[in-house]
């Protein structure tokens, strides 16, 4: 494995969630070391497994005290949760379980059991900027994301083949095999769409409209993409009573280098939409800090029709701290009015602007720091 990941692997039986092509599989292999692996994109693995569910308890009862047994894309055939539930009670510490997944839809759909709170869930993102260390670089980030296969092919060519490849292997393989809608070309306008309007407010009417697609069809689209972790709504956060705030949530897919892929947009430069890019990658940041330090940071942002608006808000119980994202060089005075507000009339408890600059400024009460130093004093801990 090329590069060292945060997750902690949890003393007791685990899922672990995650996006296609984040690394889950190899994560598992080096870190939790299996005795056994129930591999279900394996074609006969899964047929005899679909044939006769009770052969896992078969082969989990041959293992020895101490083993640990994964099942890899556990969503592809629920009904072993029934067996990995009852071999919990049967075997009690003897053996932990690990189950992966790249979709909780099917789960859900099936009403799947998911042991009873027996087995605690994480989550696996594409690589952070600690994950990656010397290599990382914010350009090469926006552009073609930080999934781990991109991250070590040699050159931009094989990056660009290898991510239009991911996006179409998710449209033919992640949709068609759960059956999660019938027409398959409306989705993919559906997707393309939803990718250019990537950290903006969601306007289902004009995606409906642009995309071609019957308003009552987009709230299951949306859910297909939640479900399938390839994005996430972030709500908007209502903290002043007195005046009219923005109400309709804003939507961010889970890697920089998908967005553009499905945009169609890998040979072209950055552009108008750096900016976009540059709070998907704070916030996958910000995400996948928080799930594998299990901190339980919730995610909103603000804003008013007239144009004041602050990117994120995390909420800590009753803290909240706000956030600005900027992809200039520098830091402008206008950036922090959003910030100031909230501050002002403390809404929120701190606040940080985030810039591609060098220098690390206080403006009316508000650290702004370049993007490296926000991502070391994040993943170090003494960001807040």
């Amino acid at each position: 494995m090329p590069y060292e990941r945060s997750l902690e692997v949890p003393k007791q039986s685990f899922f672990l969630f995650g996006p296609r092509a984040t690394g889950k599989s190899t994560w598992m292999q080096a870190t939790f070391r299996p005795t056994l692996t129930i591999d279900l994109l394996r074609s006969q693995t899964f047929l005899e497994m679909s044939a006769d569910p009770s052969l896992l308890q078969k082969q989990v009862e041959a293992l020895p005290t101490g083993s640990r047994v994964l099942i890899d894309e556990i969503q592809r055939l629920p009904v072993l949760l029934d067996e990995v539930h009852s071999l919990m009670f049967e075997l009690e510490d003897r053996t932990q379980f690990a189950l992966t997944g790249s979709s909780a839809r099917k789960l859900r759909k099936s009403h799947a059991n998911l042991l009873a709170g027996r087995a605690v869930q994480r989550r696996m993102h594409a690589l952070t900027s600690e994950e990656l260390g010397k290599d990382f670089d914010i350009d090469r980030v926006l552009r073609y994301g930080s999934l781990p296969r991109t991250c070590v092919l040699p050159n931009d060519e094989e990056r660009r083949d290898y991510l239009s490849s991911y996006v179409d292997t998710y449209l033919k393989e992640e949709i068609q095999q759960e059956a999660a809608v019938r027409n398959l070309h409306s989705y993919h306008r559906f997707l393309k769409h939803a990718a250019l309007m990537n950290g903006q407010i969601v306007n289902l009417n004009n995606v409906s409209r642009e995309a071609s697609v019957a308003r009552s069809t987009l709230d299951g689209y949306f859910s297909i993409v939640e479900e399938t972790l390839l994005g996430s709504f972030v709500e908007p956060l209502h903290l002043r009573a007195k005046i009219k705030e923005v109400s309709s949530p804003k939507f961010y897919f889970f890697d920089c280098g998908v967005v553009r892929a499905l945009r169609n947009e890998l040979r072209e430069e950055l552009g108008d939409g750096k900016g976009y890019l540059l709070e998907t990658f704070v916030l996958s940041e910000l995400r996948a800090h928080s799930n594998y330090k299990q901190l339980g940071w919730e995610f909103y942002y603000w804003g008013t029709p007239s144009g004041n608006e602050v990117d994120f808000i995390i909420a800590r119980g009753k803290q909240k701290i706000g956030l600005e994202v900027k992809s200039s060089r520098i830091w402008r005075n206008a950036f922090s009015k959003g910030l100031r507000v909230l501050l002002e009339e403390k809404k929120i408890d701190r606040a940080f602007g985030i810039y591609l600059g060098n220098n690390r400024l206080r403006d009316s009460g508000i650290d702004v720091l370049p993007l490296a130093r926000f991502c070391e004093l994040l993943h170090s801990g003494k960001w807040v």
